[in-house]
């Protein structure tokens, strides 16, 4: 069975995909953050700004099989002509995502993407991975599409995952978990020159914005 917190169709807000059509298919559960508030200052991941707990988000669920989970994602793209595109985040999709549910995307006719924290091995078939490392967290994956970083982390600069092998990488600045928009947030702001600063000293890493955020968007 897999347990979907939400499903919407929006523009890819972040990273080499950003401005791109995309179903979200937002999966419940992590195993960084329980995502419950009592239990964030413990956590792995305790900058999280993401509801990923139970299914009961827009379009969210419980699917027997990976041709119900599919079909149900189909329905959110539009009929008009552009390149189907679902990406798969959380939570952490890879404790669900397995390769039955890539085949059923994509015999929907789904290019699958992933937003992963890399801390679980990927299965074969995705085809855009995004990786996204957490605080101390081991990272198992190294190979991807794309490496994000939210940045600042004291526990994970990005000279800890220069070994991994990524097309791009990207700093994203990290925000006040409470704040959902980027002008009002000063941490956003400030953590957002300090990323500046760095992809200018360090030209191998990319500046990402959260874009959705910035125009409104889910």
């Amino acid at each position: 069975m897999y347990r979907v917190k939400e499903a919407f169709y929006t523009l890819q807000g972040e990273g080499a995909q950003a401005g791109r059509a995309a179903v979200f298919c937002r999966f419940s559960k992590c195993n960084l953050w329980t995502g419950r508030e009592k239990d964030r200052a413990s956590a792995v991941c305790n900058f999280c700004d993401t509801d990923f707990v139970g299914t009961d988000g827009q379009n969210g669920g419980r699917f027997d099989t990976p041709e119900q989970l599919a079909e149900h994602i189909r329905k959110l793209w539009p009929d008009a002509p552009g390149n189907p595109y679902v990406v798969c985040t959380g939570g952490e999709p890879l404790l669900q995502l397995d390769e039955p549910l890539i085949k059923a995307f994509q015999q929907a006719g789904f290019e699958v993407g992933v937003e992963t924290n890399g801390t679980l091995p990927a299965p074969a078939g995705i085809d855009w991975l995004c990786v996204s490392p957490k605080a101390d967290a081991p990272v198992v994956i190294t190979e991807c599409d794309e490496l994000k970083l939210v940045y600042p982390q004291p526990l994970a600069p990005p000279e800890r995952f220069e070994h991994i092998h990524a097309r791009h990488y990207f700093l994203s600045p990290m925000a006040a978990p409470s704040v959902p928009e980027q002008g009002d947030d000063p941490v956003r702001q400030s953590n957002t020159r300090k990323a500046t600063d760095y992809c200018l000293a360090h030209p191998r890493w990319r500046l990402t914005l959260q874009m959705h955020k910035i125009i409104g968007i889910d």
